[in-house]
C-alpha cells in the first residue's frame, strides 16, 4: 500500500498496488507493518460490511463515544460511495471540519478515519457494497449520530437532502451544535 495524502490530521488516503495478469488482478488491501509505518497501530477487532441497494443512500454520519470510539479502515467492494470523515475531536484546530472521497470497487483504495471523527457515506451505484474493519466493537449504548446535511458542517453531499434514502435513526440525528452541547 502507497499514502496517497492525509486531509486532514489522521485520515489516510491509501491506494493498494495491483498486480494485473489476464485472470484479473491481485491487492494486498491491509498489512499490519505497512499500516504501522504510516502511524496507525491499531488493532482491528470487527470487521462490518453494509449493502445498499440504492444509488442515494445516505448512511452516517455515525461514530461511537468513548470508550468504545472506533478507528475504522473503509473499502468499496461493490458500486461506488462518496465517503465523508468529521473531526469532532474538541481539541483539534481541525475540529468541525470534513473530508471527503470518492471510492470505487476495483480502485483499490481504502481510507483510514481514526477514532474521533464522525463517519458516513453517500451510495453513487446500485447495489453497493462496502467493508471496514473497526478497531472497538460496537456498542450501542455508545453509539452517536449527527445529521448528514447540517448546514454547519457545510459537506457537499451527491444527492438532496429531500432525495436521499436515510434509516429512521438518521432522519431524527441531532444537529452539529447539538451533538456538541451534548458533550458539555
Amino acid at each position: 500500500m502507497e499514502l496517497l495524502g492525509e486531509p486532514l490530521p489522521g485520515v489516510l488516503e491509501l491506494q493498494a498496488r495491483a498486480v494485473v495478469d489476464s485472470r484479473g488482478t491481485f491487492a494486498e488491501t491491509f498489512n499490519r507493518k505497512t499500516m504501522a509505518d504510516f502511524g496507525v497501530n491499531s488493532e482491528f477487532v470487527q470487521d462490518n460490511e453494509s449493502f445498499s441497494s440504492s444509488s442515494g443512500t445516505v448512511r452516517g454520519l455515525h461514530l461511537q463515544a468513548e470508550p468504545h470510539a472506533q478507528g475504522k479502515l473503509v473499502r468499496v467492494l461493490h458500486g461506488a460511495i462518496f465517503d465523508v470523515a468529521v473531526d469532532l475531536r474538541l481539541n483539534s484546530p481541525t475540529v468541525g471540519q470534513s473530508t471527503s472521497f470518492e471510492l470505487r470497487a476495483g480502485d483499490n483504495r481504502a481510507i483510514w478515519i481514526p477514532a474521533g471523527f464522525a463517519h458516513g457515506f453517500c451510495t453513487l451505484a446500485d447495489e453497493t457494497v462496502v467493508s471496514y474493519k473497526v478497531t472497538a466493537f460496537y456498542a450501542p449504548d455508545y453509539e452517536r449520530s449527527i445529521r448528514f446535511d447540517d448546514p454547519d458542517l457545510a459537506i457537499d453531499w451527491p444527492v438532496d437532502s429531500v432525495d436521499a434514502i436515510l434509516s429512521e435513526k438518521d432522519s431524527i440525528a441531532p444537529s452539529f451544535a447539538d451533538f456538541l452541547r451534548g458533550l458539555g
